[in-house]
């Protein structure tokens, strides 16, 4: 059953890895073309089009570039990830006082 799995795994990777090459091509192609069009919407909506897919997406990831370029503002896509394990790491922290509170509290009579 698991050597059925394995070529399903690998093919999945695979296009996951031509999906990210896919998007960083179309970014690239975005940045070095913007001085040709004059707005973001006009360019993404043509380059879009050559490449077919959808113009909101590549506006997403051309913005999300030039967050993490600091070329505009707003959080990279690293600062949210930091960000996001920092919050699961302090709803752990409060669910273990809370079970620690409680663990007190049962015991406390006993001594």
């Amino acid at each position: 059953m698991l050597q059925a799995a394995l070529p399903t795994a690998r093919r999945i990777l695979r296009s996951n890895a031509r999906e990210r090459e896919c998007r960083e091509r179309a970014v690239r192609l975005a940045m070095e073309h913007r001085d040709a069009y004059r707005s973001e919407a006009a360019l993404v909506t043509a380059i879009a089009s050559k490449l077919g897919c959808s113009p909101d997406s590549l506006r997403v990831w051309v913005r999300q570039a030039r967050r993490g370029g600091g070329e505009r503002s707003g959080q990279s896509s690293a600062e949210k990830a930091r960000i996001k394990a920092l919050e699961r790491e302090v709803r752990e922290q409060r669910q273990a006082n809370e079970i620690l509170k409680k663990a007190s509290a049962y015991f406390a009579p006993l001594w």
